[in-house]
């Protein structure tokens, strides 16, 4: 099964283009942050989400946490997905897949040790995905993905094989450690933002040696 990449962090039209020419599946679209990360205003992400053909998922990065106020994000911002970075009561979770039906609905979870595995009941008959990360919500300023920083992949890897949603992996992958994830934790898709980027911006050349990484393991694994 072919690995699909997720490139986060899109800041414009122009990021958008060179993300979509290097292959990615999907664009990560970053709203407003608890700690002040949010690249984008809301005006912003419709207007990148408008332009981006259908083939290409928009993801909105999203860090409110009830069914009303992630719904009226999605409505700003028309994304093809909706992205929820923080922990959600499952009820909410819920009430959102009525609001939105027609968006496809992913739930971060942070890897911070086997407990995430105790999320997987609560919330999948209410997404479409998961996607694992290494950020830290409990902290007094929640921080919400964007680290660099892998996590527990064992605990990942468990994760993927008891989920029955497509499961997507973030936190620290590059070029010289994806095969490692892929072979590791066999997710649906990888998630990246800061190992592409040179002073901020998307990096052409890191993009597609991290591609070409992708392509080589995938390839390695359908040998196996």
């Amino acid at each position: 099964m072919r690995t699909h990449v997720k490139v986060c962090c899109i800041a414009s039209i122009e990021e958008a283009d060179i993300a979509i020419m290097a292959g990615a599946d999907a664009l990560g679209l970053l709203a407003a942050m608890p700690d002040g990360t949010g690249l984008l205003s809301d005006t912003q992400i419709a207007e990148i989400a408008s332009q981006i053909p259908p083939r290409v998922c928009t993801f909105l990065l999203t860090s409110q946490v009830t069914a009303a106020t992630i719904s009226a994000h999605i409505r700003a911002t028309r994304p093809t997905t909706v992205q929820i970075v923080r922990p959600i009561d499952p009820l909410e979770a819920a009430k959102l897949a009525m609001l939105e039906p027609l968006v496809r609905r992913v739930q971060v979870v942070h890897v911070e040790g086997p407990e995430a595995l105790h999320l997987i009941s609560a919330y999948a008959p209410h997404v479409d995905a998961f996607l694992l990360d290494s950020g830290r919500p409990t902290a007094s300023i929640p921080v919400l993905g964007g680290t660099g920083k892998t996590h527990d992949w064992s605990v990942s890897a468990d994760f993927v094989s008891a989920s029955p949603k497509p499961v997507f992996l973030a936190g620290g992958i590059n070029a010289t450690n994806v095969e490692e994830a892929i072979r590791r934790v066999r997710p649906y898709g990888l998630d990246l933002c800061s190992s592409v980027r040179s002073s901020g911006l998307l990096d052409v050349v890191k993009l597609t040696t991290f591609m070409d990484a992708v392509r080589s393991a995938d390839l390695g694994q359908s040998l196996h």
